[in-house]
């Protein structure tokens, strides 16, 4: 990490082509903003209070994306241009030494290692410092790459300036720089507008910094997949796959079982220990963190969860925002939600929904329950076809069930209510006053014949 380097990303834009009444940088791909990824990009060559987002369009919202503490923030309140939107990052600039990294903020697929390799090929060649360069099958649209006779930067031309001669090179500027500072402060007010647009481009300053003898060296990047730039939701759609197999192949490496790599969704803040197994169609978003030694069955999908080791998910699982302790078994078809937790070695089965619930260690509730509000403790059986009734209309109650008690099958449990320590609560009883330890309690009509 280079301390004497400030990063600048120009998110100022809308994005007509995304045809969405959001900034474009707010949309996302593998599991966050496309902002959020060249944040993060950045972030692998400075430090967070050196960067510097220069916004526009919905500025306080995508403000209010960046998850990042320190990382600050420019305006541009008219977009007149790359050039301009460098301009404007200057405000929020403490030191105009060292290097300047800009960056595109609608290039989510940048490599850390990218960053990495263009701040190395600027410290080594000084001069004007460096630019990203890739080869482009179709360049269309891209600004062409002119080199001098030694292989330096001469200029950048844009496709509606190209001669039939420039346009047919294939070496194109992805829009990835780290410009000397100094100088780069020292010469962009020779930036002039472009006729007819009336813009500032930054690509300018490439050939600005070789006439005042800085060249600006390139930086070759084989894989121009990584320098897709975002402008339709085919090309986020794009972008979400290759970032989504990425993740994939990551935690792969790193030691997890992914079945069917190519069905999976994992978000990019996923964490996943050695030895755990994925099957098929798993979705794992947020900051899910799942344990060692754990297997997450086919169609489940888990939301910002906390799974520890050796815990089975089976089949169709559906959780958000909850824990789930070491050895316990969920599923299939079960729904956990609002902070709800399953203790060790607990046991949540099929059609069980825990909402806001506490189940403790050793615990079970195999079949056909919702239990919503409750604190149940150790070694607890819970029937089928249990309910905790925890909203009376207007404010939600909580139910509490002490160790060792046994809820028979079809029991209600009209909160607020307490079942003791070692009770049992007969099937098919209705519960509206508490129950004292190692009592019985009946709540139904005697049977006729």
């Amino acid at each position: 990490m280079n301390q004497q380097l400030t990063a600048v990303i120009l998110a100022a834009g809308l994005g007509t082509r995304m045809k969405s009444k959001h900034a474009k940088v707010l949309h996302e791909a593998g599991g966050d903003t496309i902002l959020n990824h060249v944040i993060r990009a950045a972030m692998a060559v400075t430090s967070p209070d050196r960067i510097v987002v220069v916004v526009g369009h919905q500025a306080d919202k995508v403000q209010a994306s960046v998850r990042v503490p320190g990382v600050r923030f420019a305006i541009q309140t008219d977009q007149k241009g790359t050039g301009h939107a460098a301009r404007c990052a200057r405000t929020a600039i403490d030191s105009e030494e060292g290097l300047l990294m800009i960056l595109n903020g609608d290039g989510p697929l940048l490599r850390a290692e990218t960053l990495r390799g263009l701040l190395k090929t600027a410290e080594e060649h000084g001069g004007g410092g460096a630019l990203v360069t890739t080869q482009m099958p179709d360049p269309t649209g891209y600004g062409r790459i002119l080199r001098d006779p030694q292989g330096m930067i001469a200029a950048i031309v844009e496709q509606k300036s190209g001669t039939p001669e420039q346009l047919a090179i294939g070496e194109v500027n992805p829009g990835a720089y780290c410009f000397s500072a100094p100088e780069f402060w020292k010469h962009i007010g020779e930036l002039r507008p472009s006729i007819p647009a009336r813009e500032f481009y930054l690509t300018d300053m490439a050939e600005i910094l070789a006439r005042h003898g800085h060249p600006v060296a390139p930086f070759p990047v084989e894989d121009n997949t990584e320098l897709l730039g975002i402008n339709t939701r085919v090309e986020l759609a794009t972008a979400d796959g290759i970032l989504r197999m990425r993740k994939a192949t990551e935690l792969m490496l790193s030691g997890v079982t992914i079945e069917y790599p190519e069905t999976v969704t994992i978000d990019v803040d996923v964490q996943v220990a050695a030895d755990s197994v994925i099957e098929s169609n798993v979705q794992l978003r947020g900051r899910t963190t799942v344990g060692s030694n754990c297997r997450i069955g086919t169609g489940s999908v888990l939301c910002n969860c906390m799974l520890s080791d050796d815990v089975k998910v089976l089949p169709y699982v559906i959780a958000d925002s909850s824990t789930i302790r070491a050895g316990a078994s969920v599923g299939p078809f079960s729904r956990l939600r609002m902070e709800a937790e399953a203790g060790e070695r607990t046991h949540v089965g099929n059609f069980v929904e825990l909402k806001k619930t506490k189940l403790g260690n050793g615990s079970k509730a195999s079949h056909l329950a919702y239990l919503g509000d409750a604190t149940i403790g150790s070694g607890v059986n819970v029937g089928a076809g249990t309910i905790t009734c925890n909203y009376d209309g207007e404010r939600k109650h909580s139910t509490v069930i002490d160790n060792g008690a046994f809820i028979g099958s079809n029991s209600t449990l009209v909160a607020p209510v307490k079942v003791g320590e070692g009770a049992y609560i007969g099937a098919g009883s209705t519960i509206t006053k508490d129950v004292e330890a190692d009592a019985l309690a009946l709540g139904r009509a005697h049977q006729v014949d």
